[in-house]
């Protein structure tokens, strides 16, 4: 088995001509594919259709050359996009190939991918132990589709996971249901932390008996060092690509994750590379999240009290500027919203290097 990583800009979220251009030249095989995750330049928020329409116009593109239908092409790739590209986030796409021709199997582990979808959610279900059990559940069979055995192989846990409308809530309403919020951006935040106390409960990272309705979004004592999700307008379902190390598959790509202590914490890099040996970068996958007490390091920050722009959209931009002056590179997928993902004020951190031929 081998999993390959393909890095492609884009100058809008509609720009599929570098994977044409990949297409053509032999670098993309569509019937390989498994996932595509997208850094789009809308504004993360609610009202954010740049996923939308990015989702829409990939999905066309691979059911083409798939002569699928639309429909069939959703069940066997994940699309994940994650809107906001503030400060010098680059746009980009992050296409993921699983190529399983028969081959010896190699000695060392190299990077194994999976992915999986929960059921339809109704609206009453999001934000509450229901989402997390139900991405629990998936996270697991993402697993076994990629033959992760162990939780401690699997180093990231990618998610896109649905947020309540004004429209859906009144949808549950009407059928005498109640929602876990009726603020449809706080709803952004309490889907993206049942996702993530799911993955924690399939990685063994907490205790099922600590979760509760309750402690969602509010005992940020429980999280995940490996889970990064993303709430969009464009689903109702929770879409799941885990990356891990695992045996039979290729070493010549591997990935390391490690966990930002806080937003100026770029040492994690460092030490999320440091079991992997070197090797050319090929994706880094991060969580934004502005500290709740209000400082970094003992330094006041206003980033939850500006009324123009959103708070995560600032952590965005600050954490993607100091991982992008580690790197040199700014086309990395920083996702904000860590809503128990990773300590206050920090978040999970993944690499995927390819170690030279």
């Amino acid at each position: 088995m081998r999993t390959r990583v393909l890095r492609f800009p884009c100058a809008g979220p509609d720009d599929l001509t570098p994977l044409r251009d990949a297409l053509a030249d032999g670098r993309l095989h569509p019937e390989r594919v498994v996932a595509v995750l997208g850094k789009t330049e809308g504004n993360g928020c609610v009202n954010d259709f740049t996923r939308a329409f990015a989702t829409t116009v990939l999905k066309r593109f691979f059911a083409e050359r798939l002569a699928l239908p639309e429909d069939t092409v959703a069940e066997r790739i994940a699309f994940v996009m994650s809107g906001g590209t503030e400060g010098g986030l680059s746009p980009h796409w992050l296409v993921f190939e699983v190529d399983d021709a028969a081959s010896p199997a190699p000695e060392q582990p190299g990077l194994a991918a999976g992915i999986a979808f929960t059921e339809t959610f109704a609206p009453e279900r999001i934000g509450r132990l229901d989402q997390v059990r139900a991405t629990a559940e998936a996270v697991r069979r993402a697993m076994a589709s990629a033959g992760i055995e162990r939780a401690g192989d699997v180093h990231y846990v990618q998610i896109k996971c649905p947020l309540l409308t004004a429209a859906r809530c009144e949808q549950a309403r009407q059928r005498g249901a109640t929602v876990a919020t009726t603020d449809t951006y706080e709803s952004m935040g309490y889907s993206r932390g049942a996702s993530a106390l799911g993955v924690a409960l399939a990685l063994g990272e907490v205790d099922e008996h600590a979760l509760s309705d309750a402690a969602i979004c509010h005992d940020f004592a429980l999280w995940s060092g490996r889970a990064s999700t993303s709430a969009g307008i464009e689903l109702m379902r929770n879409e799941i690509l885990v990356l891990g190390n695992a045996p039979g598959w290729d070493p010549a790509l591997r990935i390391g994750h490690d966990v930002m202590a806080d937003a100026l914490d770029g040492e994690a890099l460092d030490r999320a590379l440091a079991p992997l040996g070197g090797g050319e970068l090929r994706a880094l996958l991060a969580k934004a999240e502005p500290s709740r007490s209000g400082e970094i390091r003992g330094r006041r920050h206003t980033m939850w009290d500006d009324s123009d722009i959103n708070a995560t959209r600032h952590a965005r931009a600050l954490v993607g500027g100091v991982l992008g002056g580690r790197t040199g590179d700014l086309a990395l997928f920083v996702s904000g919203g860590a809503e128990h993902q990773g300590p206050d004020g920090g978040g999970p951190l993944a690499v995927i290097v390819e170690k030279p031929q």
